[in-house]
């Protein structure tokens, strides 16, 4: 098997556009180039496929921009908000049915988004089904990308959950991975076996570590995270939101536009920008739980900060307290990434971009 990327970069064989017109690509390559998106039909997925379509390029393993020829989002369930675009298919089915995936990966596949995953308070409530998908179901993927012909890019979306215990304020990029919860501990597993396939030359993988994205539009979900979005999703839509953790309780968050465009930036970075690690932590903002509702106080006034409504619940803030909530990233910025200028920014972006309108 020919390798590709990573620490077998200088084994590269001539893949660039002159190669391709005099044919010699490898058997089965098509210049136009075929991604998976997992978890393509949840929030980010769909707006990371809308992104993608509109950018109509990627670059791939081997260094070539490409046009973007299908997007495959596969989940669990179709997008709830439906994308008019001959180049998108959408596959409904468990991802860690070993027939599911092949179905997906029929016709080749020249890069992955690997979004999909239990997230963090169901995981801990679940130890078996957070096993299932966040871990043996990220393995079944990366095995089924061994066996392409060629290797694929992999953008796994993995989290600050990764960090826990004692740390330094604010955390540096090379700080041990100690994660507190099932959750962080199934998504630092899952950096290591990227990391470890990307060095075999299986896969061209990098691994990113997600803030907490708000405002989420939608339905609250059992994320340990969730009230991060409802205590300003809900009140700017006329609803009382509960907050389960203190007003001084600190997190790293990012906006879903610059979430998006850092998932993109990730997924763009050639091999070489890459040393001993393929893991980012990615750009966020450090923002106190109150400091979010006075931000939204800013933006949207009295009445609508006072329908926030403190309530303590344990197991959500035995969680939350267990994530480092300041970072200082330099690979991330190295490579493009940018976090959010303030709170105030993210609720105004909300409110343009995903706020129903009645």
């Amino acid at each position: 098997m020919t390798e590709w990327g990573g620490a077998v970069q200088s084994s590269k064989v001539d893949i660039s556009i002159a190669g391709a017109k005099a044919g010699r690509w490898p058997a089965g390559y098509h210049y136009r180039m075929r991604i998976v998106i997992t978890g393509g039909g949840g929030f980010l997925g769909s707006r990371l496929a809308r992104r993608l379509l509109e950018r109509g390029t990627l670059t791939d393993a081997r260094g070539s921009e490409r046009e973007i020829r299908e997007i495959v989002l596969l989940d669990v369930a179709h997008p709830a908000a439906a994308i008019d675009d001959a180049r998108l298919v959408c596959r409904v089915g468990d991802l860690a049915d070993a027939a599911t995936v092949d179905e997906a990966f029929a016709g080749g596949v020249d890069s992955v988004f690997h979004l999909a995953a239990v997230v963090s308070g169901q995981a801990e409530a679940d130890f078996d089904i957070g096993m299932r998908i966040n871990l043996d179901a990220t393995r079944l993927l990366l095995e089924r990308c061994r066996r392409l012909e060629a290797p694929p890019k992999l953008v796994f979306a993995s989290s600050l959950a990764v960090f826990g215990g004692p740390l330094p304020d604010p955390v540096p990029d090379d700080a041990p991975l100690m994660p507190q919860a099932s959750y962080g501990t199934q998504k630092a597993i899952g950096e290591l076996l990227v990391y470890d396939m990307t060095r075999k030359g299986y896969i061209d993988g990098r691994s990113l570590r997600l803030p907490t994205v708000t405002v989420r539009p939608g339905k609250p979900n059992r994320a340990a995270s969730s009230f991060a979005s409802g205590i300003v999703r809900e009140p700017l839509a006329g609803i009382d939101a509960e907050c389960p953790v203190a007003p001084t309780t600190r997190m790293w968050v990012t906006s879903p536009r610059s979430v998006v465009d850092n998932i993109v930036i990730g997924h763009e970075a050639p091999a070489f920008a890459f040393a001993h690690t393929r893991s980012v932590n990615v750009p966020g903002l450090c923002v106190a739980v109150g400091e979010m509702v006075e931000a939204l106080r800013a933006v949207a006034g009295d009445r609508v900060a006072a329908r926030v409504h403190w309530r303590h619940d344990a197991a959500i803030d035995r969680i939350v307290s267990t994530w480092p909530a300041n970072f200082a990233p330099q690979l991330g910025p190295a490579l493009g990434m940018r976090g959010d200028a303030g709170f105030e920014d993210i609720v105004r972006a909300y409110i343009a971009e995903d706020m129903p309108r009645s």
